[in-house]
């Protein structure tokens, strides 16, 4: 099972390397997120080059199938996000 890395621990991970208070690395990570979702609420992709890209994505309605009791439903069209991971992110990982 892999490791997690929740808010608060990534915030104190932050602080840690970078000198600064816990509260203004969760101030900058709150304004971060904050910025992300008012991005990709209005369908402005967000790029960070190297690191990530996140946008909006749009899904066309769809005949669905209720698990339960087999029968079909109809699904709407919506959106959805897309998070991909940069070249950086990727290298990262392996």
């Amino acid at each position: 099972m892999a490791d997690t890395l929740n808010k608060s621990e990534l915030v104190a991970k932050i602080a840690s390397s970078t000198g600064q208070s816990q509260a203004t690395v969760d101030g900058v990570l709150n304004g971060l997120f904050e910025a992300l979702a008012e991005s990709v609420g209005s369908g402005t992709k967000v790029s960070i080059p190297g690191w990530l890209a996140v946008e909006r994505t749009h899904r066309a309605a769809r005949t669905g199938r209720n698990p339960q009791t087999g029968a079909t439903i109809e699904i709407p069209a919506g959106y959805s996000v897309k998070v991909s991971a940069g070249s950086k992110l990727k290298a990262a990982a392996k």
